[in-house]
């Protein structure tokens, strides 16, 4: 009974041991785990973000100084926190964040998003925070920002194919098929999708904006024929006007070519060059010609 009382004690002695330490070590500290709905809280304060995966084995490797950093920061009661996502459980995140890599380590103080890319030992992280070595980083654009507008369509987006890739992965392994007709069902998915998509815009266009229609007027045959007749009786007078007009345009530059006025002044014209001539030949000396003989 001894020997069982001793026991108790030993273990109740180790288990609050363990509370104790965990409480002042604090290691869920360095395990924040960030997620669709959790993930504004960076937003405020500063933070240190790394993007993992369970598979890469560079995370595995950095897990350790990752955990170090997150225990020394807390020791020496720094305001910055660090939190990690894995980006197989939330893949809006790293749409969000266009984490290309892995792992992946951000920077955030107050809104502003920095990329870390320092040593990845807990002394130069620590350093980096400490003596705000973030400052001499560039932020990320307000239009690439995690929190705004168009990143948070790109985060849906990596959701949306991230399903789609659940779905594929399911055509595959539960119901046997082969990778082309996988392919083949999302061919004919997006090609059904696409052609209702268009479908519904025509009918929205044609809702706000409708065509305009001509107002029809229903005639009798006969009017029809008359209209016609008119018509054509109408064109027949308006040639024959233009043949009038050309003959009497004809006409009248006959008339205008023989008036008295111009031929009045073509003889003035040649009396004056006559004149002329008579003059000029006045003014030469006089020259006798010499006439031909006559044959003998």
């Amino acid at each position: 009974m001894a020997r069982v009382g001793n026991m108790s004690l030993v273990l109740s002695f180790f288990l609050y041991s363990s509370l104790i330490l965990c409480h002042f070590t604090n290691p869920t500290s360095a395990n924040i785990e960030l997620d669709e709905d959790n993930w504004r809280q960076i937003l405020e304060g500063e933070w240190m973000v790394e993007f993992y995966a369970p598979w890469c084995p560079a995370c595995n490797a950095l897990a350790p100084a990752w955990k170090d950093l997150a225990n020394r920061a807390k020791s020496k009661r720094l305001d910055m926190k660090a939190a990690a996502v894995d980006v197989t459980k939330s893949p809006g995140l790293s749409g969000r964040f266009v984490v290309t890599a892995l792992p992946t380590i951000f920077h955030v103080k107050d809104g502003e998003f920095r990329q870390y890319k320092g040593p990845r030992d807990a002394d130069s992280m620590l350093q980096y925070v400490e003596a705000a070595r973030w400052r001499q980083a560039e932020a990320l654009p307000a239009w690439k920002a995690p929190h705004s507008l168009q990143m948070g369509v790109v985060a849906h987006f990596f959701k949306l194919s991230q399903a789609l890739r659940s779905v594929h992965n399911m055509l595959m392994e539960t119901y046997g098929l082969p990778t082309w007709g996988s392919y083949l069902i999302f061919a004919i998915a997006t090609i059904f999708i696409g052609a209702l998509l268009g479908l519904m815009l025509v009918c929205i266009i044609d809702l706000l904006y409708p065509p305009r229609r001509s107002d029809k007027v229903h005639v009798s045959r006969a009017e029809a024929d008359k209209r016609k007749r008119n018509d054509k009786k109408s064109d027949d007078e308006l040639i024959n006007d233009d043949i009038v007009d050309d003959a009497e345009n004809a006409n009248d530059s006959d008339a205008e070519k023989n008036s008295p006025s111009d031929t009045s002044d073509d003889d003035k014209a040649k009396d004056k060059g006559a004149g002329e001539g008579e003059g000029a030949k006045a003014d030469k000396p006089e020259t006798r010609k010499r006439r031909p003989r006559k044959a003998d």
